[in-house]
């Protein structure tokens, strides 16, 4: 009868190894890292020895898999042995039935549960005694590794290449959805990931758009252009837009040339050129070295294409920068129940964004606004009224002009699921 009490105490021990070993996996695979990064640098002993241990994560599985086999196979012998001597007949069986019952309630479903909701928490705890374990075990954990290699060579195992990018901002979003970050904060995170990403091209003002002024205007004309525009540093071109020849600042005219009678040509900052495909990280900087607040794109043939501003850049980060003076465009006006106005200067992608259609191959396209792609789509210049349907969107031309669309009203069609989808509801609701 005693060395029953000792078997049963010997295989609780070894449910709670068990237990122990698969609480320690999950724990170590669930725990917040930046979190235990940021104890770390506030000096917690713990907390760096956990994120050493996780660097090591091979080592550290590898030592937890073969203590938990160890266990389960041991308690396994036990078990049987035990019930063997208790049921001569039935006794295999009836083993079998209790440590896989017994295994998987409390030796792997339970543990696991508990520590994946205090996984910070277990792995500090439970660091310094793993650590001990793989010290113990570093022989077989040189024999397993050893055979690691082996079979990687037999099988010639490949590492997948990992999409970083696309890793971060799935974790920027998993953090949102916790709660462990606002919106605001994942905002600001994916587009400070996605800024390398963007080029000259994706973010600038077309020449149409922007307001210049001749090299030979008046100070009236160059006054009236300020106070009309409302900003404070205008482009300067000589003959036609393609010659830009520098850039002048409000302050400076109305200082230095109103002021104190000096020709035009002496606060003239000369203008920087640059080429659609430069990255907006590497023309922030270039804008930062020659002390610039605005670059011009050109293209092959040196016509300019465009203009590219310091707050341009910092909006694709921060978001729209409004001041006092600008008069807010809202590129998406809802008129009624799936019916919109949109701006012909709106991002294609920000349209597709808004309705919800399919994604666009960019490749495809060679437009980034509403109005150069639907010109694309009719094929020409359309006149207002005209019509065109795309996916489940109708669109319709309010304005324009000879050039480019100004306006146009979209209607937003029942999609082909959703449809199918009224349908059978509508037939249920006939059947009842």
């Amino acid at each position: 009868m005693e060395n029953y009490v000792y078997t049963i105490i010997a295989m609780v021990c070894l449910v709670i190894m068990s237990a122990y070993f698969s609480a320690t996996e999950t724990a170590f695979l669930s725990m917040n890292r930046i979190r235990m990064k940021a104890l770390a640098d506030e000096k917690n002993k713990r907390a760096a020895l956990v994120l050493r241990l996780s660097d090591n994560f091979d080592k550290l599985i590898s030592t937890i898999l073969i203590g938990n086999n160890i266990v389960n196979i041991a308690l396994s012998t036990i078990a049987t042995v035990f019930f063997v001597s208790l049921f001569k007949t039935n006794g295999a069986t009836i083993s079998t039935v209790v440590v896989t019952v017994v295994v998987l309630i409390f030796g792997e479903i339970t543990p696991k549960g508990l520590a994946k909701d205090a996984a910070d928490s277990f792995a500090l705890f439970t660091a310094p005694i793993i650590r001990v374990i793989m010290i113990v075990l570093a022989p077989l954990n040189f024999i397993f590794a050893g055979v690691k290699v082996l079979m990687s060579k037999i099988f010639r195992t490949k590492e997948i290449k990992r999409d970083t990018e696309q890793e971060l901002i799935t974790i920027v979003d998993e953090a949102e959805t916790e709660g462990d970050i606002d919106e605001e904060e994942g905002e600001l995170i994916r587009s400070a990931i996605e800024f390398t990403d963007l080029s000259a091209e994706d973010i600038l003002s077309p020449r149409v758009d922007f307001v210049a002024i001749p090299a030979d205007a008046t100070r009236d004309e160059i006054a009236d252009a300020f106070a009309d525009s409302g900003y404070s540093r205008l482009p300067v071109f000589d003959g036609t837009l393609d010659n830009i020849v520098g850039v002048i600042h409000h302050k400076d005219f109305f200082n230095r040339v109103v002021r104190r009678n000096l020709p035009l040509s002496e606060i003239v900052k000369p203008p920087v050129f640059i080429t659609g495909s430069m990255k907006i990280f590497d023309l922030l900087r270039l804008l930062q070295q020659t002390k610039s607040h605005m670059a011009f794109i050109t293209d092959e043939y040196g016509g300019t294409v465009g203009l590219v501003t310091m707050e341009d850049i910092l909006e694709e980060l921060v978001g729209d920068i409004w001041d006092e003076h600008d008069e807010i465009v809202e590129n998406f006006i809802k008129l009624e129940e799936n019916k919109y106005k949109v701006l012909g200067i709106a991002e294609v992608e920000d349209m597709f964004e808004q309705f919800d259609l399919e994604e666009i191959d960019k490749d495809e396209i060679s437009s980034s606004t509403v109005s150069g792609w639907l010109i694309e789509q009719f094929g020409t210049i359309p006149s207002v009224g005209d019509k065109l349907s795309y996916q489940n969107l109708d669109f319709t031309v309010l304005d324009a002009d000879a050039k480019r669309i100004l306006e146009v009203e979209v209607l937003v069609q029942p999609k082909a699921d959703e449809e199918d989808e009224d349908e059978s509801s509508s037939k249920r609701r006939d059947k009842e």
